[in-house]
């Protein structure tokens, strides 16, 4: 089979197209014809050095959405020719999504929603995953006013529309890329631009200065102060990007609880992964009820031009998940 491998870590010159052997299928798997992934922020992470990466030189990528061909023993749920979907690969001690075929742990993996392309699914499962468990473990509720950071990003897009089949009335900001008709076809209640309001200003808005009952902080870095700036008297605060170091001053005096989120560890740890799969299962429900629907960069890739992929997610100027057609099934 073919697959796109990185050679070393470091820029996209390292990836090479390589034929390589097959996966072997192996008790508790399922084998699956790729039709499509996507690039997420943590894969050009793992590019670049993050140490959870699959051993080198090997194809990386985390998401896939394609056709079982071969079920190990052991796997209940689910047949050859299934479409599913999942976040399968890319991390130490499995392979990666970037290639014709990915061997993936039955735990990890759901049937696709029927009324999703193969594109659209592979767009989904890792941020979907994250934004589940944002939302989830902030205990959002009905009538609560929910801030999402980044409500255009991967996950943002998801955790806003979770946030509103809760019954919240949600709050979004964005940055350079926008779309006011589609984030408000979600039910959004309020789209604030980042650059240009200050969190005193919008909480006041919104929240008549009380803060937000709930924040979803998907930027990280300094956004983080941010968000507990924005957050109101025993708030909840999910990070999905805390590698920094803060002031926790505002917490004490709010006494606000932080969940941060790395939805990786039963991938790497190997603990859990049935959830995974539960999650997604939940998801596709949601998304063939017409709940929740992925927001998809319109620019076209394919295994040969991925390296680009990555690069146009690198450059900031991605409206949606960045999604590489692996084979003729993609858009079905």
């Amino acid at each position: 089979m073919q697959a796109l491998m990185l050679k070393q870590h470091g820029n996209v010159d390292q990836f090479e197209l390589q034929d390589i052997p097959m996966p072997e299928i192996k008790r508790g798997y399922v084998l699956i014809k790729v039709a499509a992934t996507s690039v997420n922020q943590v894969d050009i992470k793992i590019r670049n050095g993050l140490p959870i990466s699959p051993a080198l030189p090997g194809p990386i990528g985390c998401d896939a959405a394609g056709t079982i061909t071969k079920i190990g023993e052991g796997v209940t749920g689910f047949e050859v020719g299934d479409a599913v979907y999942g976040c399968v690969a890319g991390v130490k001690g499995m392979g990666g999504a970037l290639a014709e075929y990915v061997l993936a742990d039955a735990q990890l993996i759901a049937k696709k929603p029927v009324n999703l392309s193969m594109r659209e699914a592979a767009a989904m499962p890792l941020v979907a995953i994250t934004a589940w468990e944002a939302i989830e473990r902030a205990h959002v509720k009905k009538g609560e006013a929910v801030l999402v950071h980044g409500g255009m990003g991967g996950v943002g897009h998801i955790a806003a529309q979770l946030a509103v089949q809760r019954g919240a009335r949600v709050f979004v900001t964005v940055s350079r890329h926008r779309d006011d008709a589609l984030l408000r076809s979600f039910g959004i209640d309020g789209i604030i631009d980042a650059g240009k309001e200050s969190v005193e200003d919008y909480v006041e808005k919104y929240t008549e200065g009380r803060g937000f009952d709930v924040v979803i902080d998907t930027v990280g870095g300094e956004n983080l102060d941010r968000s507990l700036q924005a957050a109101g008297l025993n708030g909840r605060v999910s990070a999905i990007a805390a590698r920094s170091t803060h002031d926790l001053s505002p917490m004490h005096a709010k006494a606000l609880t932080l969940n941060v989120i790395f939805m990786l560890i039963p991938m790497l740890h190997d603990k859990n992964r049935e959830q995974h799969g539960e999650i997604l299962a939940r998801i596709a429900r949601l998304v063939e009820a017409g709940g929740l629907k992925p927001i998809v960069d319109q620019t076209e890739f394919t295994l040969q031009t991925a390296p680009q992929a990555h690069s146009h997610l690198e450059s900031g100027q991605a409206h949606g998940k960045v999604v590489i057609s692996v084979s003729s099934d993609a858009n079905l």
